[in-house]
């Protein structure tokens, strides 16, 4: 699906499944039927699967709907062109392919188009709770946090990466002529040679120098700027830049390492951060719990241990149902 190849999940088209199997069914017959010219014995198979259940249509009916909207259509529309095996290894599109990725995706229950956009215009991208670490064309080196996607331009000379969604640190192999630039949402990193970070958000893009230098730059209308040093961080909304602030690289930067380390935090924003390494959803049911301060240092392998022991040290009850929903109350 788009640039998750089998070298990042550990899985091949054939394996993408659902956990409904009326979305599996749906699935294969509709990438069946679009392959290739169907005979008389397929027809026929196909029609009998959709009498079998009313929800056997429901669902066939969804993916072509899918298939036909214009966000899809213009997501295919705007797929890139393979430049590079290096950088974009194992293309396998045209139309198959994106119906495929396309039924995917709604299969699965994920029917927000950004996502599907995202998929197609990444190069690389990461699964919620996964890392990887990519070897850049210069010689570069980045490091893909959990639920992150990039797109990438080495062309003529060229050193830009796009943050479609994520985090990501980076270190910069220096080239005086090549300036390196990360474009996330709000902001752009400009750099001849240093490591950072950058991390996107609804809100906001988040910048943290480890060392080195670099500059970042609004991308709005008043274009506003900052230079930061080692330790330092900003931030940059939709309309601007926020003031220089320190910020330690050792806890910042503590994913890296598989951790999360906070220090008199309140638990909804240390919570905020651990459902990006959790695949099932945590819910508080008391709005209160939200606002307790807590410290920690935790795995992102085990999350879910994680929240047992801060619901312990909170003093409130950890619950898990099956699926992988956690209630904390």
């Amino acid at each position: 699906m788009g640039h998750q190849d089998a070298h990042e999940t550990g899985q091949t088209d054939s394996e993408l499944t659902h956990a409904d199997p009326v979305g599996d069914q749906a699935l294969d017959w509709f990438v069946r039927l679009r392959g290739a010219e169907p005979d008389g014995v397929t027809e026929a198979a196909f029609k009998a699967w959709l009498g079998e259940d009313p929800r056997h249509e429901a669902a066939f009916r969804a993916l072509e709907t899918l298939w036909n909207s214009k966000p899809f259509l213009d997501a295919v529309k705007a797929l890139p062109v393979d430049k590079s095996a290096l950088i974009r290894p194992k293309r396998r599109f045209p139309m198959r392919a994106a119906a495929m990725a396309a039924s995917v995706l709604l299969a699965a229950g994920v029917w927000q188009y950004p996502a599907l956009i995202i998929a197609f215009q990444a190069d690389y991208l990461t699964a919620t709770g996964s890392q990887t670490t990519v070897s850049l064309p210069d010689g570069s080196t980045m490091m893909l946090n959990t639920g992150t996607a990039v797109a990438l331009d080495f062309d003529a000379g060229k050193r830009h990466i796009r943050l479609l969604r994520g985090e990501a640190f980076f270190d910069v192999v220096h080239d005086a002529a090549h300036p390196f630039t990360v474009s996330g949402q709000y902001g752009a990193v400009e750099v001849l040679g240093t490591a950072f970070s950058v991390k996107t958000g609804d809100d906001e893009d988040e910048v943290v120098l480890e060392r080195g230098r670099v500059q970042v730059l609004c991308l709005c209308e008043n274009q506003g700027k900052a230079e930061l040093a080692p330790g330092e961080a900003v931030s940059v909304t939709a309309s601007a830049v926020s003031p220089v602030h320190a910020a330690d690289p050792s806890t910042a930067l503590a994913w890296r390492d598989g951790r999360i380390i906070f220090e008199n935090a309140r638990l909804g924003t240390v919570l905020q951060e651990l459902r990006r390494y959790h695949r099932g959803p945590i819910m508080v049911a008391d709005e209160r719990v939200n606002l307790m301060v807590v410290t920690g240092n935790y795995r992102l392998d085990d999350v879910e241990g994680a929240l047992k022991t801060l619901a312990d040290a909170a003093g409130v009850g950890f619950y898990r149902i099956p699926g992988g929903l956690i209630i904390l109350r």
